[in-house]
């Protein structure tokens, strides 16, 4: 059975990428991607994406914060209270280091591992890679791909609003 990853467009301006991009938001498609052989500002308003990493790290961090907290004062108060100069045994002044310790440690491997994560790797293999031609992406050439996974995707619907823009040629992507 044939599985289609998608219809993509080859374009050889950044005008016509951006003009078909343009369209595209307009007539409702929301799953779709640009490549380009550099980065195009004006996309960055046509493709909107919502970025969920820096929340991400940010519970990481205020989790490793509040697990030193909890952890330190349960060993300092249950598993192992020692009054040392008649402190109190929660002296969270001396918890600081550790919090900032982990807050960064929890942060950190989240910031890693969560972008790996939500770029797709380790993928392998991309499904526009079985257009031949889109090895010209690093060079000189411009494309516009249009998921299948769009709500408002069709392949022959597709394919035909992006023969519209001229491009220089039209493909329906396989995922295999």
């Amino acid at each position: 059975m044939r599985r289609v990853y998608g219809c993509a467009a080859e374009f050889d301006t950044p005008t016509k990428l951006l003009e078909a991009a343009r369209r595209a938001r307009e007539a409702g498609y929301r799953k779709f991607e640009a490549y380009s052989p550099y980065a195009i500002k004006e996309l960055d308003d046509v493709i909107p994406m919502w970025d969920p990493l820096p929340l991400m790290v940010l519970i990481a961090g205020v989790s490793g914060t509040v697990t030193a907290w909890a952890m330190q004062t349960g060993i300092a108060i249950w598993d192992y209270p020692i009054n040392v100069g008649g402190r109190p045994l929660n002296s969270w002044p001396a918890f600081v280091p550790i919090m900032f310790e982990l807050t960064v440690l929890f942060a950190g491997c989240t910031a890693f591992f969560g972008a790996l994560w939500l770029c797709g790797f380790p993928l392998v293999h991309h499904p526009v890679f079985n257009v031949g031609e889109f090895a010209r992406v690093s060079d000189d050439r411009f494309f516009l791909c249009i998921e299948a996974r769009d709500s408002k995707f069709g392949p022959e619907d597709t394919s035909e609003f992006l023969a519209q823009f001229e491009p220089i040629a039209v493909w329906e992507i396989d995922r295999d």
